[in-house]
C-alpha cells in the first residue's frame, strides 16, 4: 500500500512558492471572517473560482465536487439561520418562519463558507506536500520536525478522496441490489464506511509516524534536494491577490454593501 500523493497538475499557481500562497490563503481567511454581507463573499468566490479554474489549470467539474463539505456545511448554516433568527417575518406556518435578518446573514454566513472554501481547495489541489514542506523549513524558518508532520498530514489529507471512494466501492460490490438493479445505500453503510475511512487513516498515520522516525526525523544538519525559493514572481502573486481583496473591500463598502460582525446583533 503505497503513501505516494496524486501529482499536482503543473500550471501558474503550481509554480508558485507554497509559503506565498498559505499567507494569502491565511491572510483571506482571517479577513473573509469579518465580512457579514451576502454580496462581497459571493464576488470573492467567484473571482476565487475563476483564479483557480484558470491559474490552476483545473477543470470546472472536479473543482466543485471538492466543494462538497463546503457546499454541505453552507447549506445547514443557511437553513438554520432563516428558519431561527428573529427578526422581521417574510413567511411562517406554524412553528416554522422566516425572516429578513435570517436570509440575510444566513446568506452572508453561507456565502463566506463557500468563498473561504475555494480559495482552500485552491491551495490544496495546486500545492505539492514535499514542496510545501520544503518551502516552510527553508521560507518560514518552522523546524523540520514540524515541518516533515505537517507533510505528513497534509499527504493524508490528499489520500483521504480516494480512499473514501475505495471504500464505497468495495461496500456497493457486497451491497444488495434494489428492484431497479441499482446499489442500495443506506444510512448504515454510510457510517461504516466512515468508520473505515478514520480507522484507516488512523493506521496511515502510524505507518507515517514510523517511517519519519526511521529516516532521522528532526536531526540536523540537513540538506535539501530540491531548494523552493521565493521569486519575484512570488511577491506579485502575493501582494496583487491582497490588493485585489482589499479593493474588493473598499468598493463593497463605497457601495455601501459591505457589512460586518454588527449584522449578527
Amino acid at each position: 500500500m503505497t503513501l505516494a500523493a496524486a501529482p499536482v497538475r503543473d500550471s501558474p499557481l503550481a509554480r508558485r512558492n507554497p509559503t506565498v500562497k498559505l499567507v494569502v490563503l491565511s491572510a483571506a481567511s482571517v479577513v473573509m471572517l469579518f465580512v457579514l454581507d451576502p454580496v462581497t463573499p459571493a464576488v470573492v468566490y467567484l473571482l476565487g473560482l475563476v483564479g483557480v479554474v484558470v491559474g490552476g489549470r483545473l477543470g470546472l467539474w472536479p473543482v466543485l465536487r471538492a466543494q462538497v463539505p463546503f457546499f454541505a456545511f453552507a447549506v445547514g448554516v443557511f437553513s438554520i439561520n432563516v428558519l431561527s433568527r428573529p427578526g422581521t417575518v417574510l413567511w411562517q406556518e406554524g412553528a416554522l418562519r422566516v425572516t429578513t435578518e435570517g436570509l440575510v446573514v444566513g446568506g452572508a454566513l453561507a456565502a463566506r463558507t463557500v468563498a473561504i472554501g475555494i480559495l482552500s481547495i485552491g491551495f490544496v489541489l495546486t500545492t505539492d506536500s514535499l514542496a510545501l514542506m520544503t518551502s516552510l523549513n527553508q521560507n518560514a524558518r518552522l523546524g523540520a520536525r514540524p515541518s516533515y508532520a505537517l507533510m505528513a498530514g497534509y499527504r493524508l489529507l490528499q489520500q483521504l478522496p480516494g480512499e473514501w471512494a475505495t471504500i464505497r466501492n468495495a461496500q456497493a460490490v457486497r451491497a444488495p441490489l434494489g428492484r431497479n438493479g441499482t446499489v442500495r445505500r443506506g444510512p448504515a453503510g454510510f457510517g461504516r464506511a466512515g468508520f473505515a475511512l478514520l480507522v484507516l487513516a488512523i493506521r496511515r498515520g502510524e505507518q507515517m509516524a514510523q517511517s519519519l522516525e526511521s529516516r532521522g526525523l528532526g536531526l540536523s544538519p540537513r540538506t535539501v534536494w530540491h531548494p523552493v525559493h521565493i521569486t519575484a514572481v512570488d511577491l506579485v502573486f502575493g501582494a496583487g491577490t491582497l490588493v485585489v481583496l482589499g479593493g474588493l473591500l473598499v468598493a463593497s463598502a463605497v457601495f455601501g454593501v459591505l457589512g460586518g460582525p454588527g449584522a449578527l446583533f
